[in-house]
Parts: C-alpha cells; sequence; structure tokens
C-alpha cells in the first residue's frame, strides 16, 4: 500500500509544502510549494494530489488543474451526506489555463492536454490565475494568485484582476478573476451559516477514474489507498455524477449533473438563492426545479419568459435565456464567466426540449 507522502505520486520534488496563517499569506504562490514552475513546466509537489471533476464548471473555456494537500498525518473524513471535509491546514488549488497552439488560446470544451508525470508544458499552456482555499482554523479562506506575463510566477490579488484574451476564434472578452472576498459568494453554499465550503470535492463530482495521471484507478479508492481518506463506503456504492459531454450517460443525468456543479452552490434550499429554484442533483420536485414556475423574483432576468422551465420549449424557458445572456443584470451564474458556454446551452436545451408535458 502506497502512504501519502511516500513517493507513490508521479512527479516528486525536494520543495516543502508550507501552509500560512491568516497575516502570513505569502505574495508569491510559490512559496506555498503546492504547484510552481520549474524547467519549463508547471510541476505538482510531492504529496499534492491532483484531481478532476466528472462535470466541472464552466470558466470562459478555461481548462483547470485541481489539486489536495493535506497536513502530513492527518485525514480527510466522509459524512453521511456523501460530503468530504478537510481537517484544518489543508490546501485545496485550482490553476486555470488555456491550451494553445502557435500562439494562439484554444477554447476547446475538452483537451487530451493534461497534467502527466511530467507536468503541464508550458510552451503549450497559457497559465491565468490560481485560486487557493486554505483551510484556517476559523475555516476555508480563498487567494487569487494571478500568472505574470513571464508564466514564471503568481502573485497575490486581493483585490482581483482582469485579462484581455483572444482565443483563437477571433472571440475577444475580459477574464475577470475574482477578489478574496467574492469566493463566499459561490463557496457559502448555506446561507444561514455563511461558512465557507468546498463545491467540488464530494464524492459525486470526484467518483470517477482520474484522468491526470491514473486513468485506471478510481480517485476515491486511491484517496484511500494513499491514507488520507482511510474510512469509505465502497466506490461503486457512492454517488456520481454525470460527465456533461459523454454518450455514454443518460441525457438527463448529463443534465442534471451540468445544473448541480454551475448552478447549486446558490440554487439549493439553504443557499443565497431568492427565486425558490432549486437545481442540486438531489432535487426530485419538479416545481422547484422549475418546470413550470412562473419567475419569483427574476426581474428583467426572466426575458418575458413565464416559466423557469417550460417543457418540450427551451427557447422560451428562463433558464436557457439566462445562461444565453451577458446582461449583468440577467445572466447566470452571476460571477465566473464573460463568455457563452454554448455546448452547455445546447445540452440544457436539448433536455428541456425532451421534457414532457405542459404548462
Amino acid at each position: 500500500m502506497c502512504l501519502l507522502l511516500s513517493g507513490c505520486l508521479p512527479h516528486q520534488d525536494e520543495t516543502v509544502v508550507t501552509f500560512f496563517n491568516k497575516g502570513e499569506f505569502p505574495a508569491r504562490l510559490s512559496e506555498w510549494g503546492i504547484v510552481y514552475v520549474k524547467s519549463g513546466e508547471l510541476v505538482v509537489n510531492k504529496g499534492v494530489i491532483p484531481y478532476d471533476l466528472n462535470t466541472s464548471l464552466f470558466t470562459d473555456y478555461a481548462h483547470k488543474l485541481r489539486t489536495v494537500w493535506l497536513p502530513p498525518g492527518s485525514t480527510a473524513t466522509y459524512d453521511s451526506l456523501n460530503d468530504i471535509k478537510l481537517p484544518p491546514g489543508s490546501i485545496v488549488s485550482k490553476t486555470f489555463y488555456y491550451p494553445r497552439q502557435a500562439g494562439e488560446l484554444l477554447n476547446v470544451a475538452k483537451s487530451d492536454l493534461q497534467y502527466s508525470s511530467h507536468g503541464l508544458d508550458m510552451e503549450q499552456v497559457r497559465l491565468i490565475e490560481t485560486r487557493l482555499l486554505v483551510h484556517l482554523e476559523s475555516g476555508w479562506h480563498g487567494l487569487p494568485y494571478v500568472w505574470n506575463d513571464s508564466q514564471t510566477e503568481a502573485w497575490l490579488e486581493i483585490t482581483g484582476a482582469t485579462a484581455q484574451l483572444t482565443l483563437k476564434d477571433e472571440q475577444q472578452f475580459t477574464y475577470v478573476v475574482p477578489d478574496s472576498n467574492q469566493c463566499q459568494e459561490c463557496h457559502v453554499d448555506n446561507f444561514t451559516t455563511g461558512v465557507m465550503n468546498l463545491l467540488g470535492i464530494k464524492s459525486r463530482h470526484i467518483n470517477k477514474n482520474n484522468s491526470h495521471f491514473n486513468k485506471s484507478k478510481n480517485q476515491l479508492v486511491y484517496w484511500q489507498e494513499v491514507g488520507i481518506l482511510p474510512e469509505l463506503p465502497p466506490a461503486h456504492t457512492l454517488p456520481r455524477n454525470a460527465i456533461w459531454d459523454s454518450p455514454m450517460d443518460t441525457l438527463d443525468h448529463r443534465a442534471r449533473s451540468y445544473l448541480d456543479i454551475n448552478c447549486a452552490h446558490c440554487h439549493n434550499p439553504n443557499g443565497a438563492d431568492t427565486s425558490a429554484l432549486y437545481l442540486d442533483i438531489s432535487e426530485s420536485d419538479p416545481l422547484r426545479l422549475g418546470m413550470c414556475k412562473p419567475p419569483v423574483a427574476a426581474g428583467q432576468g426572466s426575458g418575458g419568459r413565464l416559466f423557469g422551465i417550460e417543457p418540450g420549449n427551451a427557447e422560451g424557458s428562463i433558464l436557457t435565456f439566462r445562461m444565453q445572456s451577458l446582461d449583468l443584470n440577467a445572466m447566470m451564474p452571476e460571477l465566473g464567466r464573460s463568455t457563452v458556454h454554448n455546448e452547455g446551452v445546447r445540452l440544457i436545451g436539448n433536455w428541456i426540449n425532451a421534457l414532457e408535458g405542459e404548462c
């Protein structure tokens, strides 16, 4: 059995991972020792585990390298709600990047370019930002680090940043790096408690084989084997969201999984949503899902549509209207995108058009 920090991960380096408390946060990302540039590659440090999601949040076609690190000797816990709780001292990172070809940024929804045993080849990617979530004794805290033009270091930008990007199809847009406080707008998924939580590290999102370095190993099984998640039910008994564009999953499961990761951090019974529209994958009430549901607080965000979801009529549904809008008063999600995820809109549109019934 391979133990955490024992040398079983694909890339090993001598840099030490350092946890910093509030008031000590370093200006440079590399000082954390989680990910950093070395010999023309973005590398993941020893003991830092790359992971990915079945379906991830859309962010202007950016690709994401996710990692998790736990303090040596500590473990995560798995609770009855299928949530994975990481101990204080843990660090979760997400690096946003674009594959590039002949200097042009690609807006492909998926790519064969993944983290390998050698890292991310800096000649094939442009790094934009790395967001850290650090688990202080007082709770989770978000830190945005923005990569410099020379792609050698990312610097802490508490107030956020913007970047003017042009994709290969000549689509120009302003990429927005959220400020530290804006992290809470998504990661506080329970508006009553106001506590920041992890969104992606839930069994239904990471119950899959890892495409970064071990395509034959289920991530949850691997976490159990390396000792960071020792108490875990059999992986095949755990919930699993669909991969949104996989023909191996049903249209309904793919659409519900897409809405779950992109919308449910607000649109859930405990979230900041005021529309009584609940898009978490456990929701089963058609009305609460938006079917034939008149808008409560959409305002001009309804686009003149009468119902959140009108079965058989995606074009006439508020949900798809808001997904396609770039109007700040109407677009959903409100944060995290400056472009339209055309493939995602098509998925939800096909799902709505396949629904039976009428309002």
